[in-house]
């Protein structure tokens, strides 16, 4: 069988002697689709019109009704009697389908010749008409959402298209698409089992299909999912939307409803009335977004989920943080009073920006929940990967392995879901096995413009959710101003969720009432629309008028509801004024609550021993040259590097490899969680690291010796990640932020890839202590070295990173400050000073090279052969910033007649140079000035030309061992 446009059957000719029995006996030895092992074979077109049946069930459809057939022929329609008969008598292929014969006339009585010319056009109308509505039904199922009515303002086609589609009725007629005429709208058609329209009932009128069919899609709903290749999901999703009777709610159910859309509402115009000329970013036009939110945290709730993790752009944010997270309205407020100051450090960001933590008691499950409101800066998506890595840390911690417990939702803006790629990163992590957080609900505040973008000029794709259909995630459009629409759409989103734990999108079809802030003034660009939006009434209006008219509350009832809120914000307001009221704890998205302090003191900041005895690094370095699972076959080319490993381990010493692992592992052994994530980190890029084993044997078998070091060791994750620097960097940021006792480091795979993760680095990590008082503990590991490799492959551009710290060159700090190691070592040094025969020969020194990194292997091997390992020193700053401003001094005042100078194999412009020499100068007041040995300045990082590097490598050398260099020069 092939799912073609049309069904192609394969038949055995009978014989004779053959009858049902045979028959009903060779069945029972074959399995669904074996028709096709039958020998010989005739194929004939059967007589279905295009793809009647859904998603390879055609096929299937045609060997049952054969088989059933074969046992009786009364058991089919007289057409496909006909037709196994024709097929069965030799029949050329295209001509074994005719009509079946006129009533009263039994098929017995027909001749073979009769059977395969005779054929009334009435009949043959008959199945072309069943086929035809068919076909109608699977317009509507995958075309309806494009005739669907979820503009509220009713003038924006939400797919950028106006055009009418020629294969969906609606009220308009156009049956003679399909063959069908005004006559056959009273006519009874059986309904196939692809569709749910008929509840109970298996045959419809035409006239009644119709109806229906536009009541489940091209009303205030619009549904796309036919691109779904999953059979089960898409019959799931039918049944949500087309039995009949499905969006009901009860009494209760609306009135609940219409007191969360007069918080919604009635938060925006409090705010908008005591603060006429503040930004606010409200979100007048999309009210329906807080009942939205409330009904997915509900019905998770009861589906058993402890947790949820937000993130969203500013739209809305305070009425989000008021009424879904419920954060004290005294508290937003008083952020609007310029005058008032933060108690303790206060937020280095705008109230539209912050984020929050809190725990409470959902009300309509009466079970404990905690909401995170993730902080998120103007880049409006680059907190989606955060997100995901936070609600994955925390689904890990609890041990939460299918997403049951702890879940994540993603609010979106039109505009930048469309337009920003961290959108599509972040859906591309969705199902990998150590990304995936087991389905996000994603709710796109559609306000159809972008600022001042015509959605027309910002995106290619009819729909500004089109990202999401990458990952099969079902979009279900709805028309805002339908507040029970849009609950019963979330209603179904978070079951989805909950059933199939994949990714699905909540579009809220809506409009912007202001401006993109509420001093914006949208009429420059946007006219049309925002002469409609001034028409156009409130949707609380609207909705409370529609259940007074139903009698679900009187007028009185609603009117109090709004006084009672009202007199709530005009409470909170009040006490908004007290000046102590502002505390930074309050605006915590990830707090860590008792790592800074330690029986109620502020903890030590020095940096404690890190070392381990030899026994514990010899254990680690045995199991990183062996393979702890028998019958696990490996590369013969690993064979070689385990037994080079386990030589340095009997011989006491280490490459970087072995260093990592024995550092990694000590971590693991103590109980401390480690992640290691990034491109090839499971191997290396260098083929160094091969912390996964694979077996040549079997595919798919895999072994992580690091996570057979001890019996009470903490697990070990190690993952390759998809080809992503953004997204994974923002993903183990949010992961990392979860808690402070993990190692989380992400590894670029050349050390300047980390460029497209930059936003994430700008926007979170350095600056994140600053504007939201966020602790993180990421690291990233960014291999890199100056060897002739070309731009991109040679360095990490340290300088982006020093630019972005905050310690004053021009102040000598009191107490020195000593950042914790990240990987084990013994004692971390600040600085290493030199060692060697000029430490003891300190008057005699006459240049004294301050350097950091790899480079000071090139210059002490140079030394060496030069001979001046009495007369030049050399010093290691391990610490750049803070910057040792203490252990430079003591180590530049040991050499007091030495030369000062700064060595680095980056070029003058890039590096370290900028960062340290006034640094080096504040030591001395100026006194003493620092010298630059290096390659010159340069816009590209590094030459690919490796004759070119090695000879900047001689005359940076030359220039750093020269001791007649710079005499008399100040």
């Amino acid at each position: 069988m092939h799912r073609l446009r049309t069904c192609v059957v394969r038949l055995r000719p009978l014989t004779a002697s053959q009858n049902a029995t045979s028959f009903s006996q060779q069945r029972t030895a074959v399995t669904p689709g074996a028709l096709r092992t039958f020998q010989p074979f005739r194929c004939y077109t059967a007589p279905v019109a295009a793809e009647p049946f859904l998603n390879g069930t055609s096929s299937n459809y045609v060997e049952e009704m054969y088989y059933a057939w074969l046992e009786n022929p009364k058991s089919v329609h007289k057409s496909w009697d006909i037709f196994f008969r024709n097929a069965n008598e030799g029949a050329p292929p295209g001509s074994a389908y005719q009509s079946p014969p006129p009533v009263g006339v039994s098929i017995s009585g027909l001749s073979q010749a009769q059977a395969l010319v005779g054929a009334q056009p009435n009949v043959e109308k008959l199945v072309e008409d069943h086929l035809a509505v068919q076909s109608l039904i699977r317009a509507y199922q995958i075309r309806g959402h494009h005739v669907a009515q979820l503009d509220p303002l009713g003038i924006m086609d939400a797919d950028l298209d106006s055009y009418v589609l020629a294969d969906i009725i609606t009220s308009s007629g156009k049956l003679g698409f399909y063959g069908l005429e005004e006559a056959d709208l009273d006519k009874v058609f059986r309904l196939p089992t692809t569709t749910f329209i008929g509840g109970s009932e298996s045959a419809l009128p035409l006239r009644e299909i119709i109806r229906r069919l536009e009541m489940a899609y091209c009303q205030h709903i619009g549904v796309e999912f036919m691109f779904i290749n999953d059979l089960q999901q898409c019959q799931w999703i039918r049944q949500k939307f087309e039995k009949p009777g499905v969006m009901q709610f009860t009494l209760d159910e609306k009135r609940t409803l219409l007191a969360r859309m007069v918080r919604s509402t009635r938060f925006e115009e409090f705010l908008q009335r005591k603060w006429s000329s503040e930004k606010r970013f409200g979100l007048e036009g999309c009210e329906s977004l807080i009942p939205a939110l409330k009904t997915i945290i509900d019905k998770s709730s009861e589906n058993g989920v402890e947790s949820v993790i937000m993130g969203m752009p500013h739209r809305g944010r305070l009425n989000v943080l008021a009424n879904v997270i419920r954060k004290e309205l005294e508290q937003i407020f008083c952020q609007f009073d310029s005058k008032l100051e933060a108690a303790d450090e206060g937020s280095g960001d705008v109230k539209y920006h912050l984020g929050m933590y809190h725990r409470r008691i959902n009300r309509v499950t009466d079970r404990h929940i905690t909401l995170s409101l993730m902080a998120n800066p103007s880049h409006l998506e680059a907190v989606d990967p955060v997100v995901q890595g936070k609600t994955k840390a925390e689904q890990f911690y609890c041990g939460d392995s299918d997403g049951k417990r702890v879940m994540s939702i993603l609010l979106h803006g039109d505009a930048a879901f469309a337009g920003q790629g961290i959108v599509y990163e972040t859906f591309h992590l969705s199902d990998l096995l150590s990304y995936t957080t087991h389905g996000t609900i994603h709710v796109v505040v559609n306000n159809q413009i972008g600022f001042t973008t015509d959605p027309r000029m910002a995106r290619s794709s009819p729909y500004p959710t089109d990202v999401a259909r990458v990952v099969n995630a079902p979009i279900f459009h709805v028309n805002a101003d339908d507040p029970e629409a849009v609950m019963y759409v979330c209603n179904v989103a978070t079951q989805w969720r909950a059933t199939f734990h994949k990714d699905v999108v909540v579009d809220l079809v809506s409009y912007r009432r202001n401006g993109h802030n509420e001093m914006d003034e949208p009429m420059f660009t946007q006219p049309l629309m925002y002469k409609q939006i001034k028409k156009q009434k409130p949707v609380l209006q609207k909705y409370a008028e529609k259940l007074i008219a139903e009698g679900a509350v009187s007028r009185q009832e609603y009117e109090e509801e709004i006084a009672k809120y009202d007199k709530i914000c005009e409470e909170a307001y009040n006490r908004s004024k007290d000046e102590k009221i502002l505390h930074i704890k309050h605006w915590l998205d990830s707090p860590w609550p008792g790592f800074f302090t330690l029986d109620g003191q502020p903890k030590s900041m020095s940096c404690p021993s890190t070392g381990l005895n030899e026994e514990v690094l010899s254990h680690i370095g045995q199991m990183a040259s062996s393979v702890p699972v028998e019958d696990f076959t490996i590369h013969g080319g690993l064979t070689r590097i385990l037994k080079g490993r386990a030589m340095m381990v009997q011989n006491r010493s280490v490459d970087w490899a072995l260093g990592e692992y024995m550092a990694l592992g000590s971590l693991l052994k103590e109980g401390i969680h480690v992640r290691l994530s990034g491109q090839d980190v499971e191997r290396g890029t260098f083929s160094h690291r091969h912390h996964v084993l694979h077996d040549q044997n079997v595919d798919k078998r895999t072994c992580i010796p690091m996570n057979y070091i001890d019996p009470n060791q903490a697990p070990y994750t190690v993952c390759n990640s998809s080809l992503s620097e953004y997204g994974v960097l923002g993903f183990e940021l949010g992961f990392a932020m979860a808690s402070p006792d993990a190692l989380v480091l992400w590894e670029a795979q050349f050390g300047d890839f980390h460029n497209t993760a930059q936003c994430i680095i700008d926007q979170f990590i350095s600056p994140g202590q600053a504007k939201w008082v966020r602790q993180n503990g990421i690291v990233l590991l960014l291999p890199h070295g100056m060897e002739g490799m070309g731009p991109e492959h040679s360095s990490a551009r340290p300088e982006r990173f020093l630019q972005m710290c905050n310690d004053d060159p021009d102040t000598y700090p009191v107490c020195p400050f000593e950042i914790l190691p990240v990987l084990q070592r013994t004692h971390f040094r600040r600085l290493i000073p030199e060692e060697g025969s000029a430490s003891q020969n300190s008057a005699g020194v006459k240049r004294l090279i301050f350097c950091t990194g790899k480079v000071y292997y090139d210059l002490t091997k140079e030394r060496k052969t030069r001979g001046l390992e009495d007369t030049v020193a050399i010093s290691r700053i391990e610490q750049l910033s803070p910057f040792p401003f203490d252990l430079v001094k003591a180590e530049a005042e040991k050499y007091p007649q030495a030369q000062l100078l700064w060595c680095q194999e980056e070029h003058k412009n890039q590096g370290y140079y900028d960062y340290v020499k006034p640094r080096i100068s504040r030591v001395f007041n100026n006194t003493r000035p620092t010298w630059y040995a290096g390659r010159e300045p340069a816009a590209a990082p590094a030459t690919g030309n490796k004759k070119t590097h090695l000879v900047e490598l001689e005359r940076f050398l030359n220039t750093a061992f020269n001791l007649n260099d710079f005499q008399g020069q100040s």
